[in-house]
């Protein structure tokens, strides 16, 4: 009986190696456990910080007094002044150009149409025109643009150049604002292809204006009064 009880304390009891081994076991658990959560906390706490500073900083928008005044913009190519004529014809590249004044809120972006007397309105620049809000000219090739869209044309008419920023293009004028400008007018033209003389070519309109001459009752005055003129001149020669 001894020896059975002996064997089964034996049995039950832990060495002190083996309890001092569980027992840190069990703490570095805990630990890992902690330093996990504290991690976790503390870069989930930081990015949404981080996160929602950037946002205050990118929505904040500037101080503009009331008595500012409003942004303007000033077509300087072409002359607003006159209409220039552009022809659509490979590498004939139109260029309009601006510059800005009194704009203290910059847009984002900026919106280049141009309007047909006929009503259609047409994007300019390579990029449907939409440039940087920064962008003082841009480029349009016309004769690309008449070859890529040939649904909507663009006609042998006068056009008004439009250029307007985030606030549309009826926007009201504001304090620092760019106020949406329409004062450019110019027109387009497609040139006729050359015909040589010897295919047959022949001028109509002059040859209409010749026979219009030929019926004018003055027309035939002034040849019958030449031929007077040179009549009486032959006879006056052989006189003499």
């Amino acid at each position: 009986m001894q020896v059975f009880e002996k064997r089964q304390n034996n049995g039950q009891s832990q060495s002190p190696s083996q309890s001092v081994s569980q027992t840190g076991t069990q703490s570095g658990q805990v630990s890992q456990t902690g330093s996990q959560t504290g991690s976790q906390t503390g870069s989930q706490t930081g990015t949404q910080t981080g996160t929602q500073t950037q946002s205050g900083s990118a929505g904040a928008m500037p101080t503009i007094p009331q008595d500012a005044p409003a942004g303007i913009l000033t077509v300087t190519q072409p002359p607003q002044q006159s209409t220039s004529y552009y022809k659509i014809a490979p590498n004939e590249f139109i260029t309009f150009a601006w510059n800005f004044s009194y704009v203290l809120a910059t847009p984002t972006h900026l919106t280049v149409s141009a309007v047909c007397e006929n009503g259609n309105t047409y994007p300019v620049g390579p990029t449907d025109g939409i440039i940087p809000g920064t962008a003082a000219s841009v480029i349009w090739d016309t004769y690309s643009y008449q070859t890529s869209h040939p649904q909507l044309p663009l006609a042998q008419a006068e056009y008004t150049l439009k250029i307007w920023g985030d606030q549309g293009p009826d926007a009201p004028r504001a304090p620092g604002y760019l106020t949406p400008n329409s004062a450019l007018q110019f027109a387009l033209y497609t040139p006729q292809a050359y015909t040589p003389i010897t295919s047959g070519w022949s001028c109509t309109g002059c040859s209409g204006a010749l026979s219009q001459y030929i019926t004018q009752p003055a027309f035939s005055a002034v040849v019958a009064t030449l031929l007077v003129m040179l009549l009486s001149g032959s006879i006056l020669m052989r006189r003499i």
